[in-house]
């Protein structure tokens, strides 16, 4: 995620559950909702915003 096309498009995304901002973590390829408390994944470059996808958060 490195291209800052990839970048514009990420902070573009919002949560679907509450709508609002993502964070990154580039670390674990995870886009963020603290709102939501959920951690939605990044597989092969691809944000999957699929609830059923997403790790809880503690």
């Amino acid at each position: 995620m490195s291209d800052p096309s990839d970048r514009r498009m990420l902070e573009a995304l919002v949560c679907p559950v509450t709508h609002a901002v993502l964070s990154y973590d580039a670390e674990k390829q995870e886009l963020v909702s603290k709102a939501a408390r959920l951690a939605f994944p990044i597989r092969d470059g691809i944000p999957v915003m699929l609830v059923s996808e997403a790790r809880q958060l503690d």
